[in-house]
């Protein structure tokens, strides 16, 4: 924070004292005309016009340096006479008078982006987390943002700083991990209101990272883990029933039809010695109950295809 205020500093003392191009060409034409005309004068000319020469011109280049003044198209310009608000430059090329008008203050209209953080900021569960976001504002009131904070860009960061610690300390860890959306709208309406009387609006916040301690990390995984699995044993259960009750409706179905019972229990049958190498046993009471006399025979047969299927 403390490296990105000094960048901002340094940023508006290079806006206040910066010169255009046209200006610094000038001034170097004015200055050729100037020395090139005390050479060519001397020894023709008294000193004394001479240096009265080589003054004038410097001294209209001099004013063309300091007067002529342009700003970007993205750019709004304050200009102050006698330390008194006279109006807002640019964009384009503007005249100021040097000395009686100033342009302390050169006003971005472009959208700003500003990181910032809340670090060990405890929530109201008193856990503390790390919160990273990004901030987009834009000025809307050059005016208003030269004249009524002495540095907008500073007071946004720590208006935005302080929101995120304000809101973290009013909110549980669990809405703040599943609820970024509504933090982020949430912040952006305390920041805006914090910053409109400054000129300044904000577009949106959104948070990028929530670092959270590791040991209560690893105690949230083994908590969902568990709670997975016990969901897993619940979704087994009701499958347990869900056959169960199959199986009672099954057998409603077979309690007053034998038949359909015998031939179900055939199938079966069939079905174990179709595996190869299987070996069912059957009771005799079964084989008496469903008068299957041939299946003696069926699994003489079913071992006699075995070794022909094992040969091939």
């Amino acid at each position: 924070m403390n490296t990105r205020l000094f960048k901002s500093f340094v940023q508006n003392k290079k806006e206040d004292q910066h010169i255009p191009a046209i200006a610094g060409t000038l001034f170097g034409v004015f200055l050729v005309i100037a020395i090139t005309g005390a050479i060519l004068g001397d020894g023709r000319f008294r000193d004394a016009v001479l240096g009265i020469w080589v003054i004038a011109w410097l001294s209209i280049g001099s004013y063309f340096l300091f007067a002529i003044k342009v700003a970007s198209q993205w750019e709004k310009v304050v200009v102050l006479r006698l330390g008194k608000f006279l109006g807002l430059k640019g964009p384009g090329l503007f005249w100021i008078v040097p000395i009686i008008e100033t342009a302390p203050t050169w006003i971005d209209h472009r959208v700003m982006v500003s990181p910032f953080a809340a670090q060990k900021t405890l929530t109201k569960d008193t856990v503390p987390v790390d919160v990273d976001a990004v901030l987009f504002w834009v000025v809307w009131d050059a005016e208003k943002a030269a004249l009524e904070v002495e540095d907008y860009r500073a007071a946004v960061d720590w208006a935005a700083q302080t929101a995120l610690r304000d809101i973290i300390g009013k909110k549980m860890l669990a809405d703040i991990l599943v609820g970024r959306s509504a933090i982020d709208k949430e912040l952006q309406a305390v920041i805006d209101e914090r910053t409109t009387p400054w000129g300044v609006t904000v577009q949106s916040v959104e948070i990028r990272d929530i670092v959270i301690p590791q040991d209560l990390e690893d105690a949230m995984s083994r908590q969902a883990q568990a709670e997975r699995e016990r969901q897993a044993r619940v979704i087994l259960g009701e499958s347990e029933k869900q056959i169960a009750d199959s199986f009672a409706e099954a057998s409603k179905a077979y309690q007053n039809n034998p038949t359909a019972l015998h031939l179900r229990a055939m199938n079966m049958l069939f079905e174990g010695l179709k595996e190869k190498g299987a070996l069912v046993i059957v009771p005799s009471s079964a084989v008496d109950t469903m008068n299957l006399g041939g299946i003696s025979g069926m699994v003489s047969m079913a071992q006699n295809n075995l070794p022909k299927e094992n040969k091939s």
